[in-house]
C-alpha cells in the first residue's frame, strides 16, 4: 500500500478522493486551509490511522517538506475555487497558484516524489476551436478582466511543472477538468449545477446568468477520481497534459430546465445580466466542451455517468 499527499485535501473532489484511497487500504495525508474545504467533507476519516489532516496552507513550507518526505504521490488539488472567489480574491488565486505550486514542485524534485496536478479547462480561455484538445493555443482577455487570472495562474503552474519533467525528470502529469460536478459540491462560490438543484428543491427561482445559450459539458467525480487514480501511477502518463470530462453537452438555460424536471419542481427561472453579478470588467466563455481522445487511449478513460444520474446524486434522489 501507498502513502498519498493531498492538497486541498477537504475539498469536494479531494475528498473523494480520500474515500477512495481509503477504502482500498492506503495511508492519505491531507493538508487543506477549509478556505474552501469542509471538515465535514473528510469527518468520516478523522481519527482513522490510516488518515491524517493538517489544517493549514500549502504555502507553509517546512509542513509541506514533512508533507511529501512522507508520501508516494501526491495530488495538488489545493486552489482557490469558482468564478466568484477568483472575482474577489485575485490576489489570494495568483499567490495560492504560483506560490504553492513553486513550493510543491521544488520538493517533489528533491525528494522524488510522483505528482499530479489538477488544471482547469480555463486555460484554454476564449478560444473557439471545438472541443479543445491538449495542444491547442490558448487565448485569454486583458489583464484589466479579473476572471483571467485564475486560467492565467494555473497555465503557468501548466508551464512549471512540465518544466520540471523535462529538465529535471520529475514525475508529473497535468490534466485538465471540465465542470466536474458531484455529492459534496457546493454552489456556494458559483458552481452552476449544485445552484440549480439547491433552488429546486427550495422551490426558489433558478437564476441563469445572461441568456443561458453558453453551453458546458460536466463530468461526475466518480469518473474523474478514477481517472486520476489511473493517471497518477502509470509511467507513460508522466510529462503528459490531459483533459478529462464528458461529452454531454448542454446550455446553462437548458440545464436549468433538465434539473427543475428531474426534481419535479415548481421553480421559476429568472435571468441576471453577468454585470449584476460580476461588475462589467468580465467575460464568459460561450461554450467549452474537451476532446478526450488522449485519456482514453492512455488509460481507457470513458464517462459512465449521465447528466440525468448527476443531477440525480446531487440531489439526493435514486430513480
Amino acid at each position: 500500500m501507498a502513502n498519498y499527499l493531498i492538497t486541498g485535501g477537504a475539498g469536494f473532489i479531494g475528498s473523494h478522493l480520500c474515500d477512495e484511497l481509503l477504502a482500498a487500504g492506503h495511508h492519505v495525508l491531507v493538508v487543506d486551509d477549509l478556505s474552501t474545504g469542509s471538515r465535514d467533507n473528510i469527518a468520516a476519516h478523522i481519527g482513522k490511522d490510516a488518515f491524517e489532516f493538517h489544517e493549514d496552507t500549502v504555502l507553509n513550507y517546512p509542513l509541506m517538506e514533512s508533507l511529501v518526505q512522507r508520501a508516494d504521490y501526491i495530488f495538488h488539488l489545493a486552489s482557490v475555487v469558482g468564478v466568484q472567489s477568483v472575482i474577489d480574491s485575485p490576489v489570494k488565486t495568483i499567490e495560492t497558484g504560483a506560490r504553492g505550486m513553486n513550493i510543491l514542485l521544488s520538493l517533489a524534485d528533491q525528494f522524488g516524489k510522483t505528482v499530479l496536478f489538477t488544471s482547469t479547462s480555463e486555460v484554454y480561455g476564449k478560444s473557439e476551436n471545438l472541443p479543445y484538445s491538449e495542444d491547442d493555443d490558448m487565448v485569454f482577455g486583458g489583464t484589466h478582466i479579473g476572471r483571467w487570472s485564475y486560467a492565467c495562474s494555473k497555465a503557468l503552474d501548466e508551464f512549471h511543472a512540465l518544466a520540471y519533467h523535462r529538465e529535471r525528470g520529475l514525475r508529473i502529469v497535468v490534466v485538465r477538468l471540465f465542470n466536474t460536478v458531484g455529492p459534496r459540491q457546493t454552489g456556494k462560490y458559483g458552481m452552476v449545477l449544485p445552484k440549480f438543484v439547491a433552488s429546486a428543491k427550495a422551490g426558489t427561482p433558478i437564476t441563469v446568468y445572461g441568456d443561458g445559450s453558453h453551453r458546458r459539458c460536466f463530468g461526475y467525480v466518480k469518473d474523474v477520481t478514477w481517472a486520476l487514480k489511473k493517471l497518477i501511477v502509470k509511467p507513460e502518463c508522466h510529462g503528459r497534459v490531459f483533459n478529462i470530462g464528458s461529452h454531454e453537452e448542454i446550455s446553462v438555460l437548458a440545464l436549468a430546465e433538465l434539473v427543475r424536471e428531474r426534481l419535479g419542481s415548481r421553480s421559476d427561472i429568472t435571468y441576471v445580466p453577468y454585470r449584476d453579478v460580476y461588475g462589467d470588467n468580465f467575460e464568459e466563455t460561450v461554450n467549452r466542451s474537451p476532446c478526450t481522445e488522449r485519456i482514453e487511449a492512455a488509460i481507457g478513460y470513458a464517462p459512465k455517468t449521465t447528466l440525468r444520474e448527476m443531477i440525480d446524486a446531487i440531489a439526493g434522489t435514486s430513480r
